[in-house]
């Protein structure tokens, strides 16, 4: 291990307010003792506020006083880092190798009780999530570069209606994550606008040299959630839309990652959302099939009618 990853590992050891001696530094980092004695001294000459008690119960730890620096993390919040990586392993994380990296130091930089702890912690906690295909990480890793260099950049990119994929020259603004599925949002030269595009549908990425900036305060996720659900602030017509059920049901449906945007209210037996007629006929029906007979549609008539339609239509499907 390099001189100061060892010098930054003892730094980690001191700071669980655990005396530790010399020789236990030296069988932890795998070193000689006298290689232990030139790191502490090191770290002395730096600064750092080490005391070196003698003696049978003697070692070495640091001043009570000492204002540790930001990179020294208890362990709440090693917790919540190492909680936080396995959610972005899951995810498709692009940085997988340097996550990984992380991760491994701070269980490393741990004393023997810190250890247990985060040990039973990690035990009990794991995060389910599709996993998407694996041609998608170099190209997260070649988007994350550049929307952080801000160089554009070229894609051969397909859509969900196209057979053959077009080439495009876009600045990334940024990347969101939705419904296991990456996307990036970014200027499109083609169609001269601000678009999403899944990261999944990019055939083939290439960096350029050309530099762009980034619109000030621009939310990659603001932009991503205002294309996803249509905007009905001061929009004439709305209509409700009551749905009477059993209340677990109901819960799901007020979460809904659509409906849940427009619940106007709640009760014990019904929830009522506020929407527009043609999001009602083009997006409810398919979103309440699935509930069955655990939900029941009180209003508008005319919604009542499509899901007729649309079950029909299945029905008919499936009889050929």
């Amino acid at each position: 291990m390099p001189k100061n990853d060892n010098m930054l590992a003892i730094l980690w050891m001191l700071n669980s307010g655990v005396k530790v001696t010399a020789q236990q530094l030296a069988e932890k980092l795998e070193v000689n003792i006298r290689t232990v004695y030139r790191y502490i001294d090191g770290l002395c000459a730096s600064g750092v506020p080490i005391i070196s008690d003698t003696g049978h119960n003697g070692g070495y730890s640091l001043l009570n006083n000492y204002i540790r620096a930001p990179l020294l993390f208890d362990i709440e919040e090693k917790k919540a880092l190492l909680h936080a990586a396995i959610f972005a392993k899951e995810a498709g994380y692009p940085l997988n190798e340097a996550l990984d990296n992380a991760t491994s130091k701070l269980k490393m930089y741990s004393n023997e009780e810190q250890g247990s702890i985060l040990s039973r912690h990690l035990a009990g906690f794991e995060v389910i999530n599709s996993r998407g295909s694996s041609s998608v990480h170099p190209v997260l890793v070649k988007l994350e570069q550049s929307i952080a260099n801000q160089f554009s950049v070229e894609i051969d990119y397909r859509t969900n209606r196209e057979e053959q994929s077009k080439n495009r020259l876009i600045e990334p603004y940024g990347m969101v994550y939705w419904n296991n599925k990456w996307y990036t949002v970014a200027f499109c030269h083609l169609r001269n606008e601000t678009r999403s595009f899944r990261v999944d549908r990019i055939l083939q990425i290439n960096q350029t040299q050309i530099i762009f900036n980034r619109p000030k305060d621009f939310s990659p996720r603001e932009f991503f959630m205002q294309n996803l659900l249509p905007d009905l602030v001061g929009k004439d017509g709305l209509i409700s839309l009551i749905i009477g059920g059993r209340s677990e049901a109901l819960d799901d449906l007020c979460l809904h990652w659509f409906l849940g945007h427009y619940l106007e209210e709640r009760t014990s037996n019904q929830a009522i959302f506020l929407l527009d007629e043609r999001s009602i006929h083009a997006y409810v029906p398919y979103i309440l099939l699935s509930y069955g007979k655990t939900i029941q549609v009180t209003e508008p008539q005319s919604l009542k009618e499509k899901l007729v339609a649309v079950t029909s239509e299945l029905i008919e499907y499936y009889q050929l």
